[in-house]
């Protein structure tokens, strides 16, 4: 599949021709030396990329990055070409997950390389807004690599209010005692702990660009655009730091509710258990009463002929009396322990 999303030469802010192929970029780029290339690039073949290394004097290292995806936000220079590897994000409403995408960019004297790995970000809004200003547009390379990165940090917005509406929504659970909300917790921690690795670098990033940019005497309105960004990304990196500070308050006093309700519980139990207790102490209490007369009663009822009270005058109160007896003394025994 082509991997080429799009290709322009631009002379002074204003599209000159739109090559169809590599090749024919190269070529028109030589005959207009004062002319620049913006090439857009989704998952490039190795080909691809060894072919605009050649043409640009690419560095190896760069390339060899670029090839592969998973690579941490970073500002690196090779000689008169830079290169910023940007993780941008996007939030998905209907999984209520935050998507990474991960964008390479090559920035040279005359050309604009991105290489995008997954489904963010799209740049064609970017073209078509530095296209519509092309006062912008003809600063050159590093005009367009301020709009790549003014369009990565405003894609982060949605994304701040998309998780701050699940924290919200999380913190609505814990009190409410849903017990699938630690999960929730866990899996919104571990896409904060993501965003943080997108967001805190591009702080520094930004402060070594415009240190960079004053060092090369670039354009004074663009380093001021870039402040701007550079503004933008340090709020959003706080709001990030926040939501996973909040998020770990969030899971402690989950985690602390979770405990107090386990507490309770167990506490019913126990108490259902010492009833059921009592009870099955009575009852025994009681069967054990009630089992002496029988035993004394099935002892004298056997009725053999040669038995010692048998013909005993006094044998049958005897056996009553020794009845009530031993059930008095078994009622009195059960009533001093409590069991009755």
């Amino acid at each position: 599949m082509h991997s080429v999303v799009n290709s322009a030469l631009y002379r002074d802010g204003i599209r000159v021709s739109t090559p169809t192929g590599l090749a024919e970029t190269y070529r028109e780029l030589r005959e207009q030396p004062s002319g620049m290339a913006w090439i857009g690039l989704a998952r490039p073949t190795e080909s691809e990329l060894l072919s605009l290394a050649a043409e640009f004097d690419l560095h190896p290292l760069a390339v060899e990055d670029a090839m592969e995806a998973h690579q941490r936000p970073k500002l690196e220079r090779y000689g008169d070409t830079l290169f910023v590897v940007l993780r941008a994000a996007r939030y998905l409403d209907a999984v209520e997950e935050v998507d990474f995408g991960e964008l390479h960019v090559f920035v040279g004297p005359d050309f604009v390389i991105t290489v995008r790995h997954g489904a963010a970000p799209g740049l064609s809004g970017v073209r078509s807004r530095m296209e519509a200003t092309p006062d912008l547009l003809k600063l050159g390379p590093e005009a367009v690599l301020y709009a790549i990165l003014d369009a990565v940090v405003d894609g982060y917005a949605p994304v701040v209010a998309g998780v701050q509406n699940d924290v919200d929504e999380i913190e609505t659970e814990v009190f409410r005692g849903d017990p699938d909300v630690s999960r929730r917790i866990y899996e919104l921690s571990r896409e904060m702990v993501e965003f943080q690795r997108a967001t805190r670098p591009l702080v520094g990033m930004l402060h070594g660009l415009i240190a960079g940019f004053s060092k090369y005497g670039t354009d004074d309105e663009l380093q001021r655009y870039l402040r701007d960004v550079a503004d933008h990304v340090t709020h959003i990196s706080e709001r990030v730091d926040g939501f996973r500070q909040a998020l770990s308050d969030i899971l402690t006093v989950n985690a602390t509710l979770v405990s107090q309700q386990q507490n309770t519980e167990m506490r019913a139990l126990a108490e259902a258990g010492f009833e059921q207790n009592e009870e099955v102490k009575k009852i025994s209490s009681w069967a054990a009463i009630l089992f002496a007369p029988t035993l004394v009663g099935t002892i004298y009822g056997m009725n053999f002929q040669h038995m010692p009270e048998l013909s005993w005058r006094f044998g049958y109160p005897f056996a009553i009396g020794l009845m009530a007896i031993v059930c008095v003394t078994l009622y009195l025994v059960f009533k001093k322990r409590d069991w009755l």
